[in-house]
Order: C-alpha cells, then sequence, then structure tokens
C-alpha cells in the first residue's frame, strides 16, 4: 500500500508530495528523508518553507510519532531542517546534493539482506537517494526493471542470483554501462571483459576453506551431512565445495534437501545446515532422539545471527559479514571507484560442534 498527500507549505504555498509505501522495505523514517530532499532538489520547497508538524504527518499517514520524529532528527542533524519553538519546522538549507540515484535490486527480502541494506544505506549518505525493488529470481521481472529505469540511476547496485536463466540476466546486465554497475553477493559477470564493480563470496571455496578450519573437530565425526533446501533457491556451487572438501578428507557424505518430522537423525553424524527451518527442525529432533548436540551429533549452520550465539549454548556458523558487504558497497559509490572484493567468510567455533 503507497499512501501519497499533499501539503501546502505556509509561505511558498507550493505542493509538497510524501510518498510512503508500506510494503517496501526500507525503513519509513528514510522514505520520510528520501521525500523532503527530491522535494527541495526539484525546487518545491525553499529555504524558510515551513513543513508539516510531526503530528500532522503521522496521523496523516498512520506512522508512529517516533518514526516521524526519528526522520526529522536526521534532517535537523544535517542542518536540512531546523526546528523553532512554538512555530513549528522550518526549511534551513537548500544546498543540498542528491546528484546520486541508486537502483538498489535484490533476489529476496532476509533477516540477512535486510543486514546489507542498513548498511548500505548508513554508508552512503543521505542526500544519496536509494530506491530498493526485489526481482524474486524472476528473470522477466528483472528484465522489466532493468530495462524502464536504464538512464535513470547513477549506479546501479544489483544481486543476480539467477538459478535457471543466468546466461539472460547476464545480457541484461550488460544494458546497464559498467561503470555504473555494482554486482552483490555473486559476480556472474567475473569472466567476461566488463569493468564493473563487485562485492562478491565465492560460495565454493567459502566452505571448502572454512570447513577445513573445522577439520579437528568434524573428525570425531562419522559422517558429513549437508542440508540443502529446494524450495528456497541457493546457489549449487555451495554443494560442489561441500563434495569437494568430503574427497578431499574421505569422508563419508550425504546431501539431503528437506528436514520433516519423519527425518531420522544420524549419531555420529555432523550436519551443515543451509536454512533456519532445517535447523530448527534438526534440534527438534534431537531432543526427540535423546541426541546431545555437540557430542552425539554435529551442527554448523549457515549465515551468523545472534540468536545463534546463545541456542543450544551456542550454535558453530560459517557465514559472510553482511553488514560488510553493505559497507564496501557503499564506499564504491562514495568513493567512485572500480573494484572486485571478496567479502570475508568465516568459521565461528562453539559447543554445536
Amino acid at each position: 500500500m503507497v499512501i501519497s498527500a499533499y501539503f501546502l507549505t505556509y509561505d511558498a504555498l507550493m505542493e509538497i508530495q510524501f510518498d510512503i509505501d508500506f510494503k517496501e522495505s526500507a525503513p519509513k523514517y528514510m522514505q520520510i528523508i528520501k521525500s523532503l530532499l527530491l522535494a527541495i532538489g526539484k525546487g518545491k520547497l525553499k529555504r524558510g518553507d515551513k513543513i508539516p508538524s510531526i503530528n500532522q504527518l503521522s496521523e496523516e499517514y498512520l506512522l508512529s510519532r517516533d518514526t516521524v520524529e526519528k526522520a526529522y532528527k536526521h534532517l535537523i542533524k544535517d542542518g536540512v531542517l531546523i526546528s523553532v519553538r512554538g512555530k513549528g519546522y522550518f526549511i534551513n538549507r537548500v544546498d543540498i546534493e542528491t546528484t546520486s540515484r541508486i537502483l538498489l535490486v535484490f533476489n529476496k527480502i532476509s533477516n540477512y539482506k535486510k543486514q546489507i541494506y542498513n548498511a548500505f544505506v548508513e554508508n552512503v549518505g543521505r542526500n544519496v537517494i536509494v530506491d530498493l525493488h526485489i526481482h524474486h529470481s524472476n528473470i522477466n521481472i528483472f528484465n522489466n526493471l532493468i530495462k524502464n529505469s536504464l538512464g535513470e540511476y547513477d549506479y546501479y547496485v544489483i544481486m543476480p542470483h539467477f538459478y535457471e536463466n543466468e546466461d539472460e540476466a547476464v545480457k541484461i546486465l550488460n544494458l546497464i554501462p559498467s561503470e555504473k554497475l555494482i554486482l552483490l553477493d555473486k559476480d556472474i559477470l567475473e569472466n567476461s571483459p566488463s569493468k564493473h564493480s563487485a562485492v562478491y563470496q565465492n560460495f565454493e571455496k567459502d566452505i571448502l576453506h572454512t570447513l577445513n578450519e573445522a577439520i579437528d573437530l568434524l573428525q570425531g565425526y562419522k559422517k558429513l551431512i549437508l542440508i540443502f533446501p529446494t524450495l528456497i533457491p541457493y546457489p549449487k556451487e555451495i554443494i560442489k565445495g561441500f563434495r569437494l572438501f568430503c574427497i578431499q578428507h574421505q569422508f563419508d557424505h550425504e546431501i539431503i534437501y528437506e528436514t520433516d518430522e519423519n527425518i531420522t537423525v544420524l549419531k555420529d553424524a555432523a550436519y551443515v545446515i543451509i536454512e533456519e527451518t532445517d535447523l530448527v527442525n534438526l534440534i527438534k529432533k534431537c531432543h526427540e532422539q535423546r541426541l546431545v548436540v555437540g557430542k552425539d551429533v554435529g551442527i554448523i549452520s549457515y549465515n551468523e545471527t545472534p540468536l545463534k550465539e546463545i541456542l543450544l549454548d551456542g550454535i558453530t556458523t560459517i557465514s559472510t559479514d553482511h553488514e560488510q558487504m553493505g559497507k564496501s558497497a557503499a564506499r564504491l559509490v562514495m568513493e567512485n571507484k572500480t573494484e572486485s572484493i571478496k567479502n570475508p567468510f568465516t568459521l565461528i567455533r562453539r559447543k554445536s560442534l
């Protein structure tokens, strides 16, 4: 749901439009900031113009008062707004550089993607307009999104996870001027002559490297099992890296594609788990079968979260640094640099292994 409303400035008597999209993952306070900066950039707001009060804006958009207040505090900190006691909020500066517009495209929204988004937005600067869209690994959605936005943005920051139409995705990406393109998470143009930027994971080498780091612990188990989801697509390079590790160290191994109430957890096996739903199902089964995690059964979980630090006295994780990925992409934009950056991927040892 998108809510749009118009307010008349008291002095300039000009219309200002605020567009708040409740389905967009961008924080609402950032959408308020974006709307005001756009109005200033287009000349609709001038120095000395009065803007809606916190109460007026929150009531009009059904927003919490705290959300509007947070946006106004950011703008006051940047000198864009000034608060006059008893009179309200006024435009203080109009010399705002809003020359950079960024199209940020993710394949899906998750807690990990939100970490990347938040780090990117916080570090790219509030005077930069960031539009977030999701392609859901659907090549038609992606094709329409890019073709309709060509020439409209200064940077295109894209997470190109396509599992059936990667060749077509490459063709679409090549429509974007390479100096404006930053690929996130996966660099599907790494073998092309394109002079684009990337902040990427190497999914095959990352799992191989981190499992090698845990070899001293894994040698205490008779079998390694990768639980690789099918309903939610993940890079198949993870499977390649897992198999390569097992072959190199002569581990008996298996790949299963889902967990449910019928799964039997094997004693003396270590499980590498991608999805958190599978992690929960496996832990439940361990309890039912009276198997002690970290002793009878080993667990390594993908993607670090605060919960995994305390669950069962600590779940061992292998994870990229999502916050650092967002920061690195923001730095490339701010410094106008073309680089290929391998994002950190680490093993965190805890009691589940």
